[in-house]
């Protein structure tokens, strides 16, 4: 047997940082900064379609790290998202908290409401799971409509928000989009990147592999499941703060969990590049075609029944076949020095 001498092996490291991925950082922190400053350059409807834009990112992102790393395909997002609206709106307008503070502290709601639905449903697998995840959301749009606290069915209005002026709460709407957006796609980047992230990538490759070498698989799909209801209920919070009106029917609409699933499978499943161009997809599409109604929502439809069947890394999926230039790089490379460029 030849030995090799320690001193003649090639020195190696290991790359997590790309040129593109430099560039889109860059890109994403000037996104911010726009953000924040939107009360100085766009006007109050551009600011509320900016929300509803980063609202979207925001829930889809979420349901990426349920589906496509976690394994967890729910349908039923929506719970989380009504569930911390009506947290909102009865705190700040029942019990006088200060509105902006009554979004953060609603938080708590979504994350105590998670922990029982994941004991409830994490004994469910693959269809019976998302079926579950759709009752329990019906189960909170049920108990909202007949609940005299939150007004039942009739819904409740955020008349506190008369208190401040119109440039104020587009301060306030600016910053919590920003705030939105740097905690869901900037806070998935930064899991996704640490060891946890890297724990749930073997997870979604194969569980029962992951699991063989230390992982807790369970432990972490619950913690990714609690993770993503709070993203949803910010997001929903955020969303019904600028509507000023919730009501049973739209806090738990299923349209919800239906352009979440769009996004992420039009965009690309398990990547976050491809949540940003999926929500670029569907806002564009719903702004120019969604007049069409019905005939608009069975379009989308077969369009994900396609890309499901016929692209199923989606968009991005099909970009990066191409182009090896990720936005959101999170792999790791091993690189022989010398050799790297």
């Amino acid at each position: 047997m030849t030995t090799v001498p320690l001193d003649s092996l090639p020195e190696v490291s290991v790359r997590r940082q790309t040129t593109s991925g430099r560039i889109a950082l860059t890109l994403f922190a000037l996104a911010i900064v726009a953000l924040v400053a939107m009360p100085w350059w766009a006007k109050t409807g551009t600011i509320r379609m900016l929300l509803e834009l980063c609202c979207y990112i925001a829930v889809a992102q979420m349901w990426n790290l349920l589906a496509g790393y976690a394994g967890l395909v729910s349908v039923g997002q929506q719970a989380f998202i009504g569930a911390a609206g009506y947290a909102l709106f009865v705190l700040a307008q029942t019990f006088g908290v200060n509105p902006f503070l009554a979004i953060f502290l609603s938080l708590l709601v979504p994350a105590a409401l998670a922990v029982p639905c994941y004991l409830l449903l994490h004994r469910l697998d693959g269809p019976y799971f998302a079926i579950g995840t759709w009752v329990v959301a019906e189960v909170f749009r049920l108990v909202s409509s007949n609940l005299t606290l939150v007004n039942a069915g009739a819904g409740m209005s955020l008349t506190v928000m008369k208190d401040y002026s119109a440039f104020e709460r587009n301060v306030a709407m600016s910053l919590l989009c920003a705030v939105l957006t740097l905690v869901t796609t900037g806070g998935s980047y930064w899991f996704l990147r640490s060891r946890y992230g890297l724990a749930l990538m073997a997870m979604r490759d194969n569980p029962v592999a992951a699991a063989s070498q230390g992982v807790n698989v369970r432990r972490l799909r619950f913690g990714i499941y609690v993770a993503a209801a709070v993203g949803c209920g910010l997001a929903g919070a955020i969303y019904f703060m600028a509507q000023l009106r919730i009501n049973p029917a739209s806090a738990f609409d299923p349209m919800w969990s239906n352009v979440a699933i769009f996004i992420v499978m039009v965009g690309g499943i398990a990547s976050i590049e491809g949540v940003l161009i999926g929500t670029l997809i569907y806002f564009v599409a719903d702004r120019t075609f969604g007049e069409y109604g019905a005939t608009y929502f069975v379009v989308l439809g077969i369009l994900t029944v396609l890309v499901a069947l016929y692209a199923r890394s989606g968009t991005w999926g099909l970009i990066s076949k191409r182009w090896d230039a990720p936005w959101f790089p999170i792999r790791r490379h091993l690189v022989i020095e010398g050799t790297a460029r």
